[in-house]
């Protein structure tokens, strides 16, 4: 049972770490991108060097909240789960750990880093508003999926 507290442990530090810095992006550093004291080359500088200090904390995080959640999965035997709609929280947790692997490792730097890159460049100010919005949507599907893994794995959302 060592294993499994320790997999757990993991599982938890992971998800503060991710979901963490997710909310420092949404409720700091991008506000301040947003202000418009300053000019758009340095807001755009500012993001870049925060999300160069984080990306790779983000995706370890997400590598670990994989390697851990599926181990306990399989080490319990939850697979079931997955085929009932009482466990719906479950799903969440793979849903939103599947959109931020691929905003992490896919999208973001294929196609998300040159996109907003360019926007800002041409002095397109929308770019730190689309991207604060898109971190709030993320953000809040983040805390829902926490409150409900949490809830629903302590029997709160079972039906009676």
């Amino acid at each position: 049972m060592l294993e499994t507290a320790i997999a757990r442990a993991i599982h938890v530090l992971a998800v503060v770490i991710w979901i963490g810095g997710v909310g420092m992006a949404t409720t700091v550093v991008l506000p301040l991108t947003r202000r418009k004291g300053q000019p758009i080359e340095k807001r755009l500088a500012l993001f870049e060097a925060v999300e160069r200090r984080f990306v790779w904390q983000a995706r370890t995080a997400t590598l670990l909240v994989a390697l851990s959640g599926f181990y306990m999965v399989d080490r319990f035997n939850m697979w079931a789960r997955f085929a009932s709609a009482d466990f719906w929280w479950m799903h969440a947790m793979v849903g939103t750990w599947l959109i931020f692997t691929l905003l992490l490792f896919v999208i973001e730097p294929l196609v998300l880093h040159r996109v907003v890159h360019r926007r800002a460049e041409a002095g397109d100010e929308r770019v730190f508003t689309a991207l604060q919005w898109a971190h709030w949507v993320l953000l809040v599907l983040s805390l829902v999926t926490v409150f409900a893994a949490v809830a629903g794995s302590h029997g709160l959302l079972l039906a009676p």
